[in-house]
């Protein structure tokens, strides 16, 4: 049987970031290189009061709002007084994860100061929605712009995001001329919460992968009654949209990428990789031998990681807090990026809806099978974020997408784009999206 990771000659080509890693294990890495649905359960010590319980989904789209008990907002206080701390690190630096004095103290914030009611304020404050597709509730954001030829946009979360990465965004995106923009930039934005996330319904099925995503975003703006309309994303967001385009869905007129799902095509070239390749692939190793591990938990025993998170609330923050501090733009403090209010609001989210399983679990269904380099022959647009963990040279675009209409290397921002530097994801998208209005 010929193996998806080797040609004929028996050289180990990338098509997947799961497949590099199996690859990488295999020959030691440097080889690579040198080759060239139902209700949010409660706690099982909450009492009743502190539950916080979905409103069944329909097919109808029914207005949502968001409302978490006091009583879980006090256990979230008393378990984070409760900690149990591990002892410090051996090192000076994050290179074994998070510091205990960088944990205590936004732990100490998280406690002390720290204000959802705020963020639940923020979200309430924008048209919120569940509906029924394919057997599942989504939750989704909806904001129509007030300039009638907008253009519909519906835009997607990864992981360890949610739908708080684009709260920023909204208003510039629906409301240009209040924003520095004109009236011909303006979108309609859709933003829903992927399956297993946030407010959406949790599957209770194998099956929900990336694909049946696609699809279902596919019907959401077709039920929304949008006959044109263009997808970004990120992440899970960046492989939710790529299947969009690979699809063809009736409407869609056009995809944006700010991680773009690129390795380099095999078979690797006769004179190995070029020098503009190279850092991306430094950048591969990197992330294979020192920050590949959680995908792998995530993807295998998603369920005995979720006993931890969904029991500690410091263990969920920490399993978020090392990947702000490791994949935004900053020069070792995650606060350099993204206020401590943002991460918390991202944080307290999967902690108040205990999502940390049901969120992992989408790398069991797809981060093997569904999360590829994927040839487009479909109008691509593509911004990089310099200060991403990964940042794919713009050859491997061309390789990959036969309509790629738009690249743009953008000098500040990180895997968070959208919520580190909302100025400029916004004027990418504005200036992408431009040529298909």
């Amino acid at each position: 049987m010929n193996s998806d990771l080797e040609n004929k000659t028996g050289v180990p080509t990338l098509v997947s970031r799961r497949q590099f890693i199996l690859a990488a294990a295999a020959t030691g890495g440097a080889g690579i290189l040198s080759a060239s649905l139902g209700p949010i359960s409660a706690h099982a010590s909450f009492d009743k009061a502190a539950e916080f319980v979905l409103p069944t989904a329909t097919k109808d789209v029914s207005p949502f709002k968001v409302h978490i008990p006091q009583a879980a907002l006090d256990d979230l206080k008393k378990r984070l007084a409760d900690a149990r701390w591990p002892d410090k690190e051996t090192v000076t630096d994050w290179s074994q994860g998070v510091p205990l004095a960088k944990a205590r103290a936004l732990v100490e914030y998280w406690r002390t100061h720290y204000d959802w009611r705020r963020a639940e304020s923020s979200l309430n404050a924008l048209p919120q929605f569940r509906t029924q597709i394919d057997g599942l509730g989504i939750h989704f954001i909806h904001v129509r712009s007030k300039h009638e030829n907008a253009l519909p946009i519906i835009l997607t979360h990864g992981w360890p995001g949610s739908i708080i990465e684009f709260m920023q965004v909204v208003g510039p995106l629906t409301d240009p001329t209040a924003h520095g923009g004109k009236a011909d930039e303006a979108f309609h934005v859709v933003i829903p919460s992927l399956p297993g996330f946030g407010f959406s319904d949790k599957p209770t099925e194998v099956g929900c992968g990336l694909p049946r995503i696609a699809n279902a975003w596919a019907a959401l703006m077709a039920r929304l009654g949008y006959s044109h309309y263009v997808a970004q994303g990120g992440d899970w967001g960046a492989g939710v949209t790529s299947w969009m385009a690979k699809q063809r869905p009736v409407g869609l007129a056009a995809i944006h990428l700010n991680l773009p799902i690129l390795f380099p095509p095999p078979p690797p070239p006769p004179g190995g990789y070029t020098a503009a390749e190279q850092p991306a692939l430094a950048q591969l190793g990197k992330y294979t031998s020192d920050g590949s591990a959680y995908g792998s938990i995530q993807a295998t025993r998603p369920e005995t990681l979720g006993y931890g998170l969904a029991d500690s609330p410091v263990g969920q923050a920490m399993w978020i807090y090392e990947k702000f501090q490791a994949w935004s733009d900053n020069k070792g403090d995650p606060a350099e990026a993204i206020s401590l209010d943002h991460m918390l609001d991202d944080i307290t989210l999967y902690w108040l809806t205990d999502t940390a399983t049901s969120s992992a679990r989408l790398y069991y269904e797809s981060f093997a099978k569904d999360f590829s380099r994927m040839p487009l022959d479909f109008p691509v647009a593509v911004s990089i974020f310099k200060g991403d963990f990964f940042t794919p040279p713009k050859m491997w675009g061309d390789q990959t997408y036969s309509k790629l209409f738009y690249w743009n290397e953008v000098p500040k921002g990180g895997h968070f784009a959208a919520l580190e530097q909302p100025e400029l994801f916004v004027a990418e998208l504005r200036k992408s999206f431009a040529q298909v209005r």
